[in-house]
């Protein structure tokens, strides 16, 4: 005897995201606007100038990718319940990738789901992060391996904010843009070789270009069952180097970065891509400041590690590799050999 539940619907989650100075935002509701130390001090201000709220409660967490942990979802999650929001109540994060991945997985959970919306205060975060509903938290096994998806109601970009990202944050954030370029969008890549960003009207355009390339493949792909895996492009190296680090040595971007020179190498080493174009890749990252090198101890144990990415299955390891430039392989086809091989070359760098 079989029972059916019929759940068949469709479900609308679009939203608008908007890239210009913070409109003022209303809302007849209890919310909480989601932050930490730093942010708070720098712009809590300007944003509060900007927002009103049937009720108004600001959770500030300590900054730092160790800080996003279980540790500070229930601290965000007790200040809820301690002030009784309910299903229609919102949250709002506000400040760079923690924020949000951490805001985005307790609107997820808090009473099985409530609304929030992005206001990213990083180069990274705006291009990246904010856009398209990953969220999640770290545990001692690796990155991002507890989490849901969860789309934003909305997300305000608002370039007023990188008027104070240290240089470093910046970097780290035109990783994550140079990999949008390298995966799907060869134009891209070389106007961004020639470009200036010191030039606030090219920075606006480039976050444009960056989130329309997010934007694209995430409408296409949600839930990352094919497509919307190639935006981890250097992630896959990366998270490995910042499980080895404790999260400690390089900011998120930055791992990254090195990621990708890493995927690039194997790419090369298989057949994907030429000396020449990964050449290029890590010129763009150095203008930037960005580290391209990493040592590893033991190549063995650092592959050993990639069998925690949640892209990879029981038997193999999935790898993100560029195929040129603006054109990417998702395969999980490699022998161990042979990217243990290139795993060594970076050992006594």
């Amino acid at each position: 005897m079989q029972v059916n539940i019929a759940l068949k619907k469709i479900v609308d989650d679009s939203y608008d995201i908007t890239i210009d100075t913070l409109p003022k935002l209303h809302f007849d509701k209890k919310v909480a606007i989601v932050t930490n130390s730093t942010i708070s001090k720098l712009h809590l201000g300007y944003l509060l100038s900007k927002i009103s709220a049937k009720e108004l409660h600001v959770i500030t967490l300590k900054d730092g990718e160790e800080y996003k942990n279980q540790e500070s979802i229930d601290e965000i999650l007790n200040s809820l319940f301690e002030h009784r929001f309910n299903r229609k109540s919102m949250l709002i994060a506000f400040g760079g990738g923690v924020i949000g991945d951490m805001t985005g997985y307790a609107a997820s959970i808090y009473q099985r789901g409530i609304d929030f919306i992005q206001i990213p205060t990083t180069l990274l975060s705006q291009v990246d992060a904010s856009v398209g509903g990953k969220t999640g938290m770290n545990n001692a096994f690796g990155k991002n391996l507890i989490g849901s998806f969860h789309q934003p109601k909305a997300v305000y970009i608002d370039p007023y904010f990188l008027t104070t990202l240290p240089k470093r944050e910046f970097g780290a954030g035109f990783a994550e843009i140079v990999k949008m370029a390298v995966t799907f969008n060869e134009v891209f890549f070389k106007f961004l070789e020639g470009a200036n960003l010191d030039d606030k009207e090219i920075l606006v355009d480039v976050i444009k270009q960056a989130v329309q390339t997010k934007a694209s493949v995430v409408a296409q792909d949600e839930k990352e069952h094919g497509l919307r895996a190639a935006l981890n492009y250097g992630h896959t190296f990366g998270h490995v180097i910042e499980n080895e680090t404790a999260y400690k040595e390089f900011l998120h971007g930055e791992a990254v970065a090195i990621g990708m020179v890493m995927a690039n190498e194997l790419a090369v080493e298989v057949g994907l891509m030429n000396a020449e174009e990964a050449s290029r890749v890590k010129v763009l990252l150095e203008k930037y400041a960005l580290p391209v090198s990493y040592e590893i101890k033991d190549a063995d144990a650092f592959y050993e590690l990639f069998s925690l990415d949640k892209k990879s299955s029981d038997s193999s390891v999935t790898f993100i590799l560029p195929r040129g430039i603006g054109d990417v392989v998702i395969t999980d086809k490699i022998d161990a050999s042979t990217v243990v091989s290139v795993l060594n070359r970076f050992g006594d760098r």
